[in-house]
C-alpha cells in the first residue's frame, strides 16, 4: 500500500524536496520516497502513524524511537486514513507478536519482583541492574506501544507491575535488603555464635551477610577484622553462594594470608587458600604466559629494596657526573624547602620551622639559619678546617653584650666570617638599603652589624661578610668563595668522603625512603620525569623538586638497568593488571575479599578492580581501618578506601558507584579514655572516615599521661615510669604486659636487657610503631616525642615531594604521621604514656595538652606556662636546677636563649606583673619591682665594682636598673 498527494499539490507543498513525496507500506516496513530516502520497520515507529486535516489536504506523521519526525502533506483523506488505519493494525500485531517472543524476559523480571518481597539472596546492584534495565529497555521498546485494549487484562497486570518496579526500584531494594538482613541473620545465628571463642558481635554479623557490588568494612582497632573475614568466606562456601575456587582471598604478608587460611579451615573444615597479592600476580603472569619470569631479589623485600636504592646512590656518587654532585648538593642544601627569615612575621614560627628542619652540617653542629648551613657545608666540602661560633679571641670588657662569638672562624688562616641576614633593595637616589626580616628591629640589627666591624678594626682581625642577599640572587656560595681565595687554599674532599659522612650522620636513611617511596608510586601510577616536573611547577613546590628529580632520574634509570630481565612488585602487578584487563587472563573469582585494605596501592587497587570487571555479578568485599593507613612509604594510597565506592562500586537506578560501608563500630582493646582520645585525635583529620568506637571498659582512673624529658633525664625517667606500672597490679596477678614503642628503631632503650631484668614483674618490649600494628599491651609507653626532622611527628613521611606521584596529596599537615600516633595510642588496653621532650615537645604531645577533653595528666615540670616569650613570641618552659629551684626558659632555647630566674623566695614560682602597682608578685606571696625597660622582668639585687643596686632578672639582655 502506498499513500501520495497529486503531482501538482506535492510541487506546491514541497517544492525542494525536502519533505517526504511518498510512502509505502510493505513486508512489515514503511518505505520513505524522499530526497534521502530510508525504510522504517515497524518495531522501529515510536507509534503508529498519525493524521491531521488541513485546507490543502491531510498530513501524514510518522514518529520513531529514535525521536526522527517524517510528514507528508497534501494527501487525499480517505486514502491517509486506510493506510493510517492498515499500519496501525500491522504494528499492533507484530508488538503483540513481540511481547510473546518477549515472554520469557518478561517472566524473568517478573520472578525477580516476587524474589524482592521474599528475598533469599542479598539484591545486590550487580544482580538487579541488568533486570531493571531490561525492565527499562521493555517499557520504551515494546509495552508504550501496545494499545490497551488490544494486550489483555493479565498481559496489562503484568505490565503494570513492571512499570512500578521501574519508578520504585531502589526503595524496592532497599526494603528488600532490610528484609534480607533481618532474616539471614536469623537463618545463621548459630553459625555467627560459634564461630569463635565468642560469639560474633552484631555489627560483625551484618558485614558478614552484607553483600553488595562492593562492600567496605571499617574495622577499627582491635574490633575483629581477621574474625569478619575469614566468617565471610565460611559463610559464602556454607550458605552455598560461592565454591571455594570462586572465592580470592588476598592478604599483603604470607604470615596473614597463611593465618587465615588454617582458620577458615579449622572453623569450616573447607580447605579455602588465601594469596598475596604478589603471588596472584605472579601466577597469571604464569598462566598466561607460560613461564614465570625470574623475580628481582628484592621484589618482595622492602629491607633489600632500601638497600639497593642505598647502592645505587653510592655508586652514582663515585662517578663524575651531574648526578653525583646533585646528591652531595642534596644533601648540603637542596634538600631544604625554599624559605627564609622574610617568609614568617615572628620569630617563633621561624624557630619553629628552623627546629623542624634539624640544620645539621656535614661537621656535625647544628647551625640557626639555612644560610649559615650552606656556608658551612660549602667549607666542609672544600676541606676548610672551620669552627662555628667559637669565642672570640680577645675579651671585651664592659661592653653590656654577650660574649662575641662570630659565627665561623677558619682554623688556619685566623678569618672570620659573619653572615649578615640582610636584604637590599634599590632606593630613589640609586643606593642601596638594608632591609632585615619582619621580626627583626632593623635600626637594633644595623647597630649590631656596625659594632662588629668596628670590633675587627679595632682588633686588627680580618672578617670576611656574607650576606642574605647573595643567596636571593643565587650567588652566596660564588660569592664565599671569591672571598676566602686570597686567605685560604680549597682542598676539595671526594664526594664518597662527602657521602660516607652523611652516613655517619644518618642522614641517609630517610633520603633513600623517600626515593623508595616515591619510586614505587613513580612506577606503579605510569608516570613520567617530565609529568613530574610539570606538577611540582604547578604546585610552586619550586628549586627542591628540580633538585629531588634531578637525583631520582639517575637513580631509577639505573634501578631499571639493573633490574634487567628481571620483574619487580610494580612491574609483576601492573603485568597481571594488563592481563586481566584485556582479557588474555580468565578469572575464575566472583567474590574477592581483601584483607588490610587500608595499604592497598593504586596498582594493587587496578588489578582488583580488572578482576571485578571480568563478571558482571563479581563482588568485592574490603576489610581495612583508614584511620591506621600508615604504608605510604611502601606505596598504599589511602585516596582508594575515601573514594571506595567510585574506585570498586556498582551502578543501579542512575547511580553509581553503589556500595555498602559497615562500621564494626567497637574495640576489643582500649578502655574508654584511651579508645575515645585517639578517636578525637585521628578525627582532627577531615578528610578520615568517621566511626563508631564502642570501648572494651571504662578507665576508673586516668589513662594518658605526658611525662616531659630534659637531656640528662630520659633513662632516669622511663625508669620510674616502669616503677609505677610495676606497682599497678595485673588482673589475676598476672605479669602486666609493657609495649614500648618508638618512631623508628635507634629509639630502642640502650638498656633495654637491663630494664627487662630490673623490672621482672613486666613483660618488657620494645617496637617499632609501624611493626607493633596488631600488636596490643595493657600498657604503652611512646619514647622520644620530639619536635623535629626525625622527630615524631616526622617531617620527612608526609615530604611535599611524594604529591608529584599521588593523584590527590593529603592536605592536612602531618595526615600520615597522625595516623601513626593513633596506632601507638591503640595498641594499649590500659594506659597510655607519652615521653615528650620538655624544650622540643612534640607538636602532638602539645595538641593532647591543649585540649581538656583529652583528659591528659602531667605531674611533671617543663610544660609550656601560659606565659609568652617576650623575645620571640614562643612559650616558656620550667626547667629544673639542683636543690630544688626552677629556671624559666624559651621553648626555642639554642635560637632564642631567652630565659628568667625563678623567684629568689620559693624558688619555682614566676613573679608577674601587677598591671598599675609597678609591682611583680610571685603566687608565694613574694613582691619584687617591675623593671622599668622590660616587659616580663623584675628587680633582684646585682652587685658591681661601684656598689649593689638592682638590675633586672634577664641581665644582660635588657639592662634595666634602679637603685637601692
Amino acid at each position: 500500500m502506498r499513500v501520495q498527494p497529486k503531482p501538482l499539490l506535492s510541487f506546491l507543498l514541497n517544492p525542494f524536496g525536502t519533505h517526504a513525496r511518498g510512502i509505502e507500506y510493505r513486508d512489515g516496513a514503511l518505505i520513505i520516497d524522499a530526497r534521502r530516502g530510508r525504510t522504517v520497520h515497524l518495531q522501529d515507529l515510536a507509534d503508529p502513524p498519525s493524521m491531521k486535516r488541513g485546507l490543502l489536504g491531510t498530513t501524514v506523521r510518522i514518529r520513531t524511537d529514535d525521536a526522527i519526525g517524517i510528514s507528508l502533506k497534501g494527501v487525499n483523506y480517505q486514502h491517509a486514513d486506510t493506510f493510517a488505519r492498515e499500519v496501525r493494525k500491522a504494528w499492533t500485531t507484530f508488538n503483540l507478536g513481540r511481547f510473546e517472543e518477549k515472554r520469557g524476559t518478561i517472566d524473568d523480571i517478573l520472578d525477580t519482583i516476587v524474589k524482592l518481597g521474599e528475598p533469599t539472596r542479598y539484591p545486590a546492584a550487580c544482580v538487579l541492574s541488568p533486570i531493571l534495565d531490561e525492565a527499562r529497555s521493555l517499557e520504551t521498546t515494546l509495552f508504550s506501544k501496545l494499545p490497551t485494549e488490544a494486550i489483555g487484562e493479565n498481559n496489562l497486570g503484568q505490565i503494570r507491575r513492571i512499570r512500578s518496579f521501574i519508578h520504585n526500584a531502589s526503595r524496592w531494594r532497599d526494603q528488600a535488603i532490610a528484609k534480607f538482613e533481618t532474616e539471614e541473620l536469623a537463618r545463621w545465628e548459630n553459625f555467627f555464635d560459634t564461630f569463635e571463642k565468642n560469639p560474633l558481635t552484631p555489627e560483625q554479623r551484618l558485614s558478614i551477610v552484607a553483600d553488595e557490588d562492593a562492600t567496605l568494612v571499617l574495622a577499627g582497632a582491635g574490633s575483629g577484622k581477621t574474625s569478619v573475614i575469614t566468617a565471610k568466606a565460611g559463610y559464602l562456601v556454607k550458605a552455598g553462594i560461592q565454591r571455594p575456587d570462586e572465592i580470592l582471598l588476598l592478604a599483603f604478608a604470607k604470615d596473614a594470608a597463611r593465618e587465615m587460611s588454617e582458620r577458615i579451615e579449622e572453623r569450616c573444615g573447607e580447605p579455602l587458600e588465601v594469596r598475596t597479592f604478589h603471588a596472584l600476580a605472579y601466577d597469571i603472569i604464569g598462566a598466561v604466559e607460560g613461564t614465570k619470569p625470574a623475580l628481582a631479589a628484592h621484589a618482595t623485600d622492602d629491607k633489600a629494596f632500601l638497600a639497593l636504592i642505598r647502592d645505587i646512590l653510592r655508586a652514582l656518587v663515585s662517578t663524575d657526573s651531574d648526578a653525583s654532585r646533585a646528591i652531595i648538593r642534596w644533601f648540603s642544601y637542596t634538600h631544604l624547602e625554599d624559605k627564609s627569615e622574610w617568609d614568617f612575621e615572628q620569630k617563633h614560627e621561624y624557630y619553629t620551622f628552623i627546629e623542624k628542619a634539624d640544620l645539621r652540617t656535614l661537621q656535625g653542629e647544628r647551625v640557626k639559619s639555612f644560610e649559615e648551613l650552606m656556608i658551612a657545608n660549602w667549607l666542609f666540602e672544600n676541606g676548610i678546617e672551620y669552627e662555628y661560633e667559637p669565642d672570640y679571641e680577645h675579651d671585651l670588657p664592659h661592653t653590656g653584650r654577650r660574649r662575641y662569638c662570630p659565627d665561623f672562624r677558619l682554623k688556619n688562616s685566623g678569618v672570620y666570617i659573619e653572615h649578615f641576614g640582610v636584604r637590599r633593595k634599590k632606593i630613589g637616589d640609586g643606593s642601596d638599603k638594608l632591609l632585615t626580616a619582619p621580626f627583626v628591629d632593623r635600626e637594633e640589627y644595623l647597630a649590631g652589624m656596625a659594632w662588629k666591624r668596628e670590633v675587627h678594626s679595632a682588633y686588627s682581625t680580618t672578617l670576611i661578610e656574607t650576606f642574605s642577599y647573595e643567596r636571593e640572587e643565587s650567588r652566596l656560595l660564588e660569592a664565599l668563595a671569591e672571598k676566602i681565595a686570597p686567605f685560604e687554599t680549597c682542598q676539595p674532599r671526594p664526594r664518597e668522603t662527602l657521602f660516607d659522612r652523611v652516613v655517619e650522620l644518618n642522614q641517609v636513611d630517610s633520603f633513600v625512603q623517600l626515593l623508595g617511596t616515591f619510586l614505587r608510586h613513580y612506577k606503579g601510577g605510569g608516570y613520567n620525569l617530565a609529568d613530574c616536573d610539570a606538577k611540582g611547577r604547578k604546585l610552586k613546590l619550586g628549586r627542591r623538586a628540580q633538585a629531588f628529580l634531578s637525583i631520582f632520574g639517575p637513580v631509577y634509570a639505573e634501578y631499571q638497568r639493573q633490574l634487567g630481565n628481571r620483574i619487580d612488585f610494580e612491574d609483576m602487578i601492573l603485568r597481571a593488571s594488563e592481563y586481566a584487563e584485556n582479557g588474555q587472563y580468565r578469572s575464575p573469582y566472583r567474590h574477592i575479599l581483601v584483607d588490610e585494605f587500608q595499604d592497598i596501592s593504586r596498582s594493587r587497587g587496578r588489578l582488583v578492580r580488572a578482576l571485578k570487571s571480568q563478571h558482571q555479578n563479581a563482588r568485592v568485599f574490603a576489610v581495612g581501618d583508614d584511620w591506621q593507613s600508615i604504608y605510604r612509604f611502601a606505596g598504599s594510597d589511602i585516596n582508594l578506601m575515601r573514594d571506595f565506592g567510585s574506585e570498586f562500586g556498582g551502578t543501579f537506578d542512575g547511580r553509581s558507584g553503589v556500595h555498602r560501608t559497615v562500621d564494626l563500630g567497637r574495640t576489643f582493646r582500649s578502655v574508654d579514655k584511651i579508645a575515645y582520645a585517639a578517636r578525637k585525635f585521628v578525627l582532627k583529620n577531615p578528610a578520615q572516615l568517621p566511626k563508631t568506637i564502642i570501648p572494651a571498659g571504662k578507665a576508673i582512673h586516668p589513662a594518658i599521661q605526658v611525662v616531659s624529658t630534659f637531656r640528662h633525664d630520659p633513662e632516669e625517667k622511663l625508669r620510674q615510669v616502669l616503677q609505677a606500672l610495676s606497682n599497678l597490679a595485673a588482673p589475676g596477678n598476672q605479669r602486666s604486659s609493657v609495649l614500648l614503642l618508638g618512631r623508628y628503631k635507634h629509639v630502642a632503650p640502650a638498656d633495654l636487657p637491663k630494664l627487662k631484668r630490673e623490672f621482672s614483674n613486666l613483660d618488657l618490649s620494645f617496637r617499632t610503631i609501624h611493626s607493633s600494628k596488631g600488636l596490643e599491651a595493657d600498657h604503652v609507653v611512646v619514647l622520644n616525642l620530639f619536635r623535629g626532622r626525625t622527630g615524631f611527628p616526622s617531617e620527612i613521611v608526609d615530604d611535599p615531594l611524594l604529591s608529584l606521584v599521588s593523584p590527590d596529596a593529603e592536605l592536612f599537615d602531618n595526615a600520615e604521621e597522625r595516623r601513626v600516633m593513633y596506632v601507638a595510642m591503640t595498641r594499649a588496653r590500659r594506659t597510655l604514656t607519652l615521653m615528650g621532650s620538655a624544650s622540643k615537645q612534640s607538636a602532638f604531645v602539645c595538641e593532647l595538652l591543649a585540649d581538656p577533653e583529652y583528659g591528659i595528666v602531667t605531674k611533671d615540670k617543663g610544660q609550656a606556662l601560659d606565659e609568652g616569650c617576650t623575645e620571640c613570641g614562643g612559650h616558656l618552659l620550667t626547667f629544673p636546677l639542683k636543690g630544688g629551684q626552677t629556671r624559666y626558659r624559651c621553648e626555642h632555647a639554642e635560637l632564642c636563649g631567652h630565659s628568667l630566674s625563678a623567684c629568689s623566695e620559693c624558688g619555682t614560682g614566676l613573679p608577674k606583673r601587677k598591671d598599675t602597682s609597678g609591682e611583680a608578685e610571685c603566687s608565694c606571696g613574694a613582691t619584687f619591682c617591675a623593671c622599668p625597660e622590660c616587659q616580663n622582668g623584675w628587680l633582684v639585687e646585682r652587685s658591681s665594682r661601684y656598689g649593689p643596686f638592682l638590675g633586672c632578672v634577664t641581665y644582660p639582655i635588657c639592662k634595666g636598673r634602679k637603685r637601692l
